[in-house]
């Protein structure tokens, strides 16, 4: 699988998640502009792969639900719920890639893409400790171009993990 990183439009992408619609919501909707490779999938969360990952199998989970705020938008028992649906998807996503370390985070914003979300990137073994961290993360440092039928084949191979 060949990996090529490209500068992503950073205007146009805080011009779409400020100004259009709940990127999240339309994905659920299964509105094909918002198209995503799902991994897992239940009655109330949605796991994908990035459009825009940094790192390679980057993924994001969110309840189906548009809840905005991690902490006071969920009841104890959502919380338990979707941090589980995180853990499961972040131990498939470390047993398909090799993984030196593994983030999770939840991103958002009132003012762009609202839709609570948690991301999970795993870090490959042998990035120099000043290319880890805040700086893999960042797009503002490249996106990863990968060609569709590898997208296609990752996703596989993380929904067969999540289901093992």
């Amino acid at each position: 699988m060949e990996i090529r990183r490209h500068a992503m439009d950073l205007e146009a992408y805080m011009e779409r998640s400020r100004s259009g619609p709940c990127f999240l919501c339309a994905f659920v909707a299964k509105d094909p502009a918002f198209d995503h490779h799902t991994v897992y999938e239940d009655d109330d969360h949605i796991a994908f792969l990035d459009r825009w990952p940094t790192l390679p199998g980057k993924l994001l989970v969110a309840p189906k639900a548009h809840v905005e705020h991690v902490v006071r938008d969920l009841d104890e028992e959502a919380y338990t719920r979707i941090m589980l649906v995180v853990r499961k998807v972040a131990l498939a996503l470390e047993q398909v890639l090799d993984a030196e370390r593994t983030y999770l985070y939840s991103l958002g914003s009132q003012e762009g893409n609202s839709h609570l979300h948690w991301h999970i990137a795993a870090l490959p073994p042998g990035v120099p400790y000043a290319e880890q961290q805040f700086h893999v993360l960042m797009t503002e440092n490249g996106v990863l171009d990968m060609a569709p039928q590898d997208l296609a084949d990752l996703a596989a191979r993380l929904r067969a993990a999540v289901g093992s």
